[in-house]
Parts: structure tokens; sequence; C-alpha cells
């Protein structure tokens, strides 16, 4: 096989090992593979993959070339990708890939485009950027597409848009939306994994500083929730009165991102908005202050306005840049803005992405089967998938739960019965 483009095919052995250990932490995603070597339900379908190329993703991919899929993957941010998977998926799983860590934005575009020449019938997106292509530059493509998968926040966001204006022109999943993924992948993997990236980055202690948390949804959650367990003082910032009020009902501090700039050590951004630190943040903000993202795109950070400001910048350590003000302050940022869990960590924890691609998997699937019945517009995953893949978590688990009795059944389903 010669259609990829990787950084070294040789360290594919470490890859693959590093994909079996995590395959051990994914007992759901293993299951539905040993079920789709069986069924097939993949057979003849192209797919094409916008992802973080990482060990769990790997194992996805495997999973749906077991049933059938003849897949495709290009990564879906420049530094997310692990270059041992990727030599490994294309040595020994036949798997073309196109995502190199540290690839530039042209190589990134190239790469898209390399991953749509495979003339898909589903993608899957980390921010659909396959849909938006697609959709933009690439419309020949659409007779041939049933549907999609998106999995990100910001990513539901700009497909929701897209419906809203009439613009999409074939039906996509919201995978991100599932209970079994935003509960569990944003929350519990958000929080740990970021905290993970920017203590692999910086090697800070966390303990007594003054932490701040831009955005409390699922991901602001987890990560809020981690930082305070590690003894940072946490603040958090909001635009939705409903969020902010359970932030403080949580025990947080909240207030406006120009009060919090003025006393915060670290900043991270989990909001999917665009400048969410600006150049009047950079104003105020401490000397030495510390700045990332783990929302999908590393605009939530205006670098622009920081580097137009700055009067020197430099590479201080590995997935540091250290940027030094006209006053004399140091503004650091920590991965280039983007997110930092997977360019300084390596993502995710594979029990929790266990849940996350169970759920890319079955939402392929029930497009396929629907085929031709949706319409083109963002949908959730059913309701039944959600309760299949949390059943088989907990039975991988070894957690039991209780089962109504008829008694119980006919109770919750009378009006009749009294107190």
């Amino acid at each position: 096989m010669n259609n990829y483009n990787i950084r070294d095919l040789n360290l594919a052995e470490g890859g693959r090992r590093r994909m079996d250990w995590a395959a051990r932490e994914m007992p759901v995603l293993s299951s539905l593979e040993e079920r789709f070597r069986k069924e097939r339900p993949f057979e003849g379908i192209r797919m094409s993959c916008c992802m973080h190329v990482t060990t769990e993703t790997g194992n996805l991919l495997r999973t749906m070339q077991a049933g059938g899929a003849d897949i495709v993957i290009t990564a879906s941010n420049p530094l997310s990708t692990q270059d041992d998977v990727a030599a490994a998926l294309v040595s020994h799983y036949e798997i073309p890939v196109f995502a190199i860590k540290g690839e530039d934005d042209q190589t990134y575009y190239k790469n898209l485009h390399a991953a749509l020449d495979h003339k898909p019938h589903i993608t899957m997106d980390d921010g659909a950027d396959l849909v938006s292509t697609i959709h933009k530059q690439r419309r020949d493509l659409l007779p041939n597409i049933i549907g999609g998968t998106e999995e990100t926040t910001t990513g539901v966001i700009r497909l929701r848009a897209m419906a809203a204006d009439g613009m999409l022109e074939f039906p996509v999943m919201a995978v991100n939306d599932a209970m079994t993924k935003h509960f569990f992948d944003n929350r519990y993997g958000t929080g740990q994994s970021t905290i993970d990236g920017i203590i692999r980055a910086t090697n800070i202690l966390l303990a007594g500083k003054t932490f701040v948390v831009a955005g409390y949804g699922w991901c602001g959650r987890g990560l809020a929730m981690r930082a305070r367990g590690m003894g940072a003082n946490v603040v958090v910032t909001e635009i939705d009165p409903l969020v902010a009020l359970e932030a403080v009902m949580d025990g947080f501090r909240v207030m406006p991102m120009a009060e919090a700039a003025a006393i915060g050590d670290i900043f991270i951004t989990v909001t999917g908005d665009l400048n969410v630190i600006d150049r009047h943040h950079f104003e105020v903000m401490k000397d030495g202050a510390l700045i990332g993202n783990s929302g999908h795109f590393n605009c939530e950070i205006n670098i622009p306005a920081l580097e137009g400001m700055s009067t020197e910048k430099k590479l201080v350590r590995p997935f540091v840049e250290s940027y030094r003000l006209s006053d004399g302050r140091i503004i650091n940022i920590l991965g280039e803005g983007r997110l930092i869990n997977l360019a300084a960590a390596e993502g995710h924890p594979a029990s929790v992405m266990d849940m996350s691609f169970a759920n890319q998997a079955l939402a392929a699937e029930y497009m396929i089967r629907n085929s031709g019945q949706l319409q083109n517009k963002v949908y959730n995953v059913p309701e039944a998938i959600d309760r299949e893949i949390a059943r088989l978590k907990l039975e991988s688990m070894r957690v039991k739960i209780d089962v109504l009795t008829d008694e119980q059944v006919k109770y919750l389903n009378s009006w009749e019965e009294g107190t």
C-alpha cells in the first residue's frame, strides 16, 4: 500500500503495541468488533474520517474495518496525531492515513482532500471539517453520501447552523450529544486529559494557583472539578445565566473574563467560540500567565493579537511558547493554542473513548440501515443505542442494576394510583 502520508513507517510496531494496550480498556468496542466481524454491516461502504489519530481512534478504525468498511483517515488537528499509531494503521491494518504531528496548515488541508478523494459514503468528523469542505469545495461527492457522524461540541454547533440555514445536504448524527458521550467523554475525559496535558507541558504545581475555566459546559465542568481536586482555586467564566448559576452552586467563583484575566495564573478555554481570550485580556494578565485551550479550534485564543502586542516570541519548552510584551511581562501559550490534552498528552483515557467510539460505530450502522429514509438535518443518537452502550459498559465493569417488577411498571404507568 502506497496511498498514505505519515511521518515514519518504522514506528509501526510501537503504535500497534499501544493500540493493543488501549484495546484492553475498550470492552464495548471490542464486543462490537466481534459482532461486526460476523455480520459485516459495512460491506461495500467507503468511509472517510477526520479525527484525532490516537490509539483509541485506531481501535475504532479496526472495528469498522472488521465490519467490512473501506476506511481512510486524516487528522482533525495538526498537533493531535500520534505518529506511531498512524504508522501502525498503515503497516499492520492497511488503512490509508494522511496525518503527521505538527503538519502545517497547507499539509493539513491537502491531507483532508486526500481523505475525500476516497469518495465516501459515510463521513466521520471531529469538528465538521469534512462536511464543510464537501459542501464548499467537493460538491461532486454529495450524490454518493449516505450520511455522517460528528463527535465534537464545536462540530455539532457548526452543523446545526448549516441545517438552520438550509445548507446541510445530507443527514448527520450528533454523536457528541449522546448521553454516553458528553456526560462521560466531555466531563471525565476532558477533565483528566487537559490536566495531564498542562502538567506534561509545564511541570507546574496546580495547588494554590488561580485556575480560570472559560465555559462551564460538560468539558468545563469536568475541568473545573479536576482542577479543584488538584488544589487550584477555580474561577469560571460564562455567558449563560443558568449555567453560571450552576457553577456558583457547585462552589466555584464566577466572573467575567475581564475580571478573571487580572487574577488568573492558568487559563483554559473550552467554549467552541472565537476570541474568548482577547487583546484586552492580555493587557491586564499577570507576568507568567499560562494560557491553553481544550476546545476544538485554536481560535478561542486571539493569538494574532498577542503576537501583535509582543516584542519577542520563543519556545521555552516543548508545547510552551513565551511571548514578551513591551512592558516586560511574559505570557505563555500552551500547544499553539490547540487542544492541549492531545498536543502535549495522549487525549482521553481509553475507557472513556470506549463509549464515544461505540456511539460512532453504532451511529454509522444506523445511518446505513436507514439509508434514504433520513432528512438532511442533524439527528440525535437514538435512545436505544445510548442505553445499549451504557448496558454493555456496566456489564464490562461487572456492575449490576435493579430491574422493575411488573407491579412497579404498572404503578409508574398509571395515573389512577394515589399516594
